[in-house]
């Protein structure tokens, strides 16, 4: 008997939608920050508080955060799950790289709302 625990994990189909959707949004970014820089002739403090002032880019600096995080712990697991056999260390592994992925984003949120 095949016991369904969809509910209970992730599972391929949901792992691959959240890292192209995560790819997007951190593509887009990138793109964006190019062309900021591409077009601004000088970028100085002001030109860079301004940008970063503005809650529109706050709450798309916030999303790249959050894509980053998600997009790092899937990518983690299938990394560790395919090259990591022992469970013990591959949990504690896991455990410490999530740890340093969400100190990231929280770090990242002061940074960003301290503007």
């Amino acid at each position: 008997m095949v016991t369904n625990q969809v509910s209970m994990k992730r599972n391929g189909i949901q792992d691959y939608v959240s890292l192209r959707a995560t790819a997007a949004i951190i593509t887009a970014f990138t793109l964006f920050m190019v062309y900021f820089f591409v077009t601004t002739s000088v970028v100085t403090f002001e030109v860079w508080q301004g940008l970063f002032a503005n809650i529109y880019m706050k709450a798309f600096t916030l999303a790249t955060l959050i894509s980053i995080m998600i997009h790092v712990r899937i990518g983690l697991w299938q990394v560790l799950t395919d090259y990591v056999k022992p469970t013990g260390l591959r949990a504690g592994l896991q455990y410490v790289l999530n740890l340093i992925a969400f100190a990231y984003v929280a770090v990242g949120l002061f940074v960003l709302w301290g503007v």
